[in-house]
């Protein structure tokens, strides 16, 4: 199995970014993180970050056929990426739709997500520890 996490506009700043809301390790700490983990379950993880809304959706659409599922946490993207709710519906494969902070209790906009509907999941709220789920997720389920 082989599984892509996109991480989207200023997931780059992890660990220096509002560290009380996203935590302070970083992204490329999460990312070494997350592959350990994949590799003890038998999944080969890739990582990709952008702040470029086009280059995301340019990796979703290169991510078809090559993986049999996606991990994206799109950041602020989420609340309003038409381009990239419409990326991840034309591709046939299951996305999980990940947020470290829980989106539902913070400012109004981020309550609502254009990316959701076309996911097969979403976690939000639990920290680093959403994408592991993700990961267990594909991993007990097969991408089904």
């Amino acid at each position: 199995m082989k599984i892509l996490v996109i991480n989207g506009p200023n997931l780059n700043l992890l660990g220096r970014r509002e560290p009380a809301i996203y935590g302070q390790i970083s992204l490329h700490e999460l990312e070494s993180r997350l592959a350990d983990y994949a590799e003890r379950l038998g999944i080969k993880l890739d990582s990709f970050q952008s702040n470029s809304e086009g280059e995301l959706i340019d990796a979703i659409h290169k991510a078809a056929g090559q993986y049999d599922g996606i991990i994206i946490n799109a950041g602020a993207l989420t609340h309003y990426s038409y381009a990239l709710r419409d990326a991840i519906s034309a591709i046939a494969m299951p996305v999980i739709e990940v947020h470290i902070s829980n989106i539902y209790s913070r400012e109004d906009f981020r309550h609502i997500s254009v990316i959701a509907p076309v996911c097969v999941g979403q976690i939000t709220g639990l920290g680093i520890h959403g994408y592991y789920l993700a990961l267990d997720y594909f991993k007990r389920s097969n991408g089904q």
